[in-house]
């Protein structure tokens, strides 16, 4: 069953987050749908292990014919490697960093993304879904060398990626309290994250957003204090290069 993060009037925003992990063989993974009136989008829609559940979950909610947009904030597997199968299934165009733009069809049969595929710039864009719209944020280097956030406006959810993962915990109970969090967090960020200054440069550009969620692609998302809590950490956290010695690039004995 999907969890409801927002409703209002025909604003619907819904996070699937247990649709692959019956064996416990992949990551846990979150999947969001984004309905605004009748037209929708999906924004990190997964693997195939998600596909299949997710298609039939989504149609409970909202028909897959009218999806505009797939957003996705990089080009990992967990993030869209099930892109072949909602090329076929939908008519949404696939959002997604220019760096990532021709790496993208290799994730699909020949000819399945022609002309589907638009480049989000570095510096971000607005994307269009129904009446309303969702803003790509520059998250470079968080941890993808071409990465987005995605701003939802009417919600104020902001759809993280993986800035804010939380591995192990519940996704289905926001944390509200960064304290419990921070040990299902650290190691993930120490070593998913490039750098300390990235991070900073971050929390900088969201400090002028009215945040009510912060909702990653992975774990619990953060509500309340937890949101602000979490903004302050992350400029403290040494990660990625910050951490990286001789020792770490030794020859193996």
């Amino acid at each position: 069953m999907p969890i409801e993060l927002f409703r209002q009037g025909e604003c619907l925003r819904l996070m699937f987050c247990d649709l692959h992990n019956e064996h416990g063989e992949a990551v846990q993974s979150n999947q969001f749908l984004l309905v605004n009136g009748d037209t929708g989008a999906i924004i990190d829609p997964g693997g195939n292990l998600a596909y299949h559940p997710l298609y039939l979950g989504m149609v409970e909610h909202f028909p897959p014919t009218r999806l505009s947009a797939i957003l996705a904030s990089h080009a990992d597997p967990d993030i869209i490697a099930s892109l072949d199968r909602w090329m076929t299934g939908t008519p949404a165009q696939v959002y997604i960093s220019t760096v990532w733009e021709r790496f993208v069809p290799h994730f699909c049969k020949p000819g399945k993304t022609e002309g589907r595929i638009l480049g989000i710039p570095d510096a971000g864009m607005h994307i269009r879904v129904g009446l309303g719209d969702i803003v790509a944020l520059p998250a470079h280097f968080l941890h993808a060398e071409g990465n987005f956030q995605f701003w939802d406006p009417s919600s104020r959810i902001l759809f993280s990626g993986d800035l804010g993962v939380s591995l192990g915990l519940d996704p289905r109970r926001p944390i509200r309290s960064l304290r419990e969090a921070i040990p299902y967090m650290a190691p993930f960020h120490r070593r998913y994250m490039s750098s300390n200054k990235i991070l900073r440069l971050w929390a900088q550009m969201v400090a002028g957003l009215p945040i009510a969620m912060i909702a990653p692609q992975h774990g619990a998302p953060l509500v309340g204090p937890a949101v602000q809590e979490f903004i302050a950490w992350v400029q403290t956290l040494e990660c990625g290069i910050d951490l990286m010695t001789p020792e770490h690039y030794a020859l193996p004995a």
